[in-house]
């Protein structure tokens, strides 16, 4: 098809490109206003990839002869990044609904987990699913996700803590990224907890000797894609030297760096993430000043989780501090048995009540922010010319009304959109 385009969306009143100069991150005074064109259009070709963005008469004239594969006309709405959510944990089985009534009576999160609740009841039931199950229930969380405007996530492994139930997961993950429109960020994270009946410093020497060597193998093999390594820095399970070697050798294989820390505990996650040039900590409910100095210098992004701090009743991480600081801040949904949130437009919601973020600095932290969080704000994360055609159309007159609407995301989603292709429309 000679002159053909894959998608044309036109006359939005608000085109939120988020970026407007390539950058990768955006961090201090570049968050007090994103790029916002008023009363554009936009382009994706048949490659997936944007070709032009701009005024809606500018656009109409340069493609006027042109023909393309869809049209939607966007007349009062608003066009944004597709969101991006940095941090989910949704291949498992076995619901926990009742540890939910459990915290509600007072328990804490460490007090289910010695129970043997918590992640030990999760790799129970994970082990004993199917390849099959497992991949049935991601569809459907992704799908979920997919609807509330999120067109790439971060996916964890981790509820195996056996090499067996690790790759597992992992394939699961590797089809649904060749099988699903979603864009998906594979992550490995064996060392989510120590299995029953093993020390931290046999379970950190059995993933460095037999885990990540047969990653490699089946990586070099391409059977399964890896993109991060993560491990669960906390008290009473992975120590600061068991994480550093587990993070060491997954980063000398060529793994990002992307881990859990400073959750519960005060551990110097923070610290060692900038230390060791991870790409991203998540949670750092319980971030030192000195680590979160360290990781605004590294350039070490802070994926923030509001879900989690909220359903366990923590403290929130120190979001103004860390964006006062210079540190790249992102978000996640931490989707998973214990905080059940697909929706990244709720995340949102929560890091502008809970964590006192403006709306513009939240919606960064979904998009440009969480993309370099998973090392792809290159093509991700933002609406300019040669990045992704990835993106969602709302039904709405000011884009700030997807983070306003609290829980509203579902009526203003109209279309979510991956490489030009229409995979979602209300």
């Amino acid at each position: 098809m000679a002159g053909g385009h894959r998608l044309l969306l036109e006359n939005a009143r608000q085109v939120v490109t988020v970026c407007a100069r390539g950058e990768r991150f955006l961090a201090g005074d570049a968050l007090h206003s994103l790029a916002v064109l008023e009363g554009a259009s936009l382009v994706v070709g048949t490659d997936g990839f944007i070709k032009a963005i701009g005024p809606a008469d500018a656009i109409q004239k340069l493609f006027s002869e042109e023909t393309f594969e869809e049209r939607i006309d966007c007349s009062g709405k608003c066009i944004l990044p597709g969101l991006v959510d940095a941090h989910t944990h949704p291949v498992w089985a076995g619901e926990r609904v009742h540890e939910f009534a459990m915290k509600l009576a007072g328990a804490t999160y460490m007090d289910i987990h010695q129970a043997g609740g918590g992640i030990n009841f999760t790799v129970e039931h994970t082990r004993q699913a199917s390849e099959e199950e497992l991949f049935g229930s991601l569809r459907g969380r992704l799908q979920s996700m997919v609807r509330a405007g999120t067109t790439l996530a971060e996916c964890k492994s981790g509820y195996g803590l056996d090499l067996q139930t690790e790759l597992k997961m992992l394939r699961v993950i590797e089809r649904a990224r060749r099988q699903l429109p979603i864009g998906i960020s594979a992550t490995y994270c064996g060392a989510h907890s120590v299995p029953k009946g093993k020390t931290a410093v046999e379970a950190t020497d059995e993933i460095i000797n037999s885990h990540l060597p047969k990653l490699k193998e089946l990586g070099a093999s391409g059977e399964i894609h890896v993109d991060n390594i993560d491990v669960f820095c906390e008290k009473g399970v992975f120590d600061l030297n068991s994480t550093r070697r587990i993070l060491q050798s997954g980063k000398e294989m060529g793994l990002q760096i992307n881990f859990h820390g400073d959750e519960l505990h005060p551990m110097k996650a923070a610290e060692l993430g900038a230390e060791l040039g991870a790409l991203a900590v998540s949670h750092l409910e319980e971030a030192s000043d000195e680590g979160i100095a360290a990781m605004a210098t590294a350039r070490c992004s802070a994926i923030l989780l509001p879900t989690t701090a909220y359903m366990l009743r923590l403290k929130q991480p120190r979001a103004r501090k860390m964006l006062d600081e210079g540190v790249i801040v992102a978000l996640g949904s931490d989707f998973n048995p214990n905080a059940y949130c697909f929706s990244m437009p709720v995340v949102m919601h929560l890091a502008c009540v809970n964590m006192r973020m403006s709306m513009p600095e939240a919606l960064a932290a979904a998009t440009i922010n969480a993309a370099y969080a998973l090392g792809k704000s290159h093509t991700h994360g933002s609406l300019e010319v040669g990045k992704q055609g990835d993106l969602i159309v709302i039904n709405a007159a000011r884009w700030e009304h997807l983070i306003y609407q609290f829980g509203g995301h579902h009526e203003l989603i109209e279309y979510v959109v991956v490489k030009g292709k229409v995979i979602y429309k209300k």
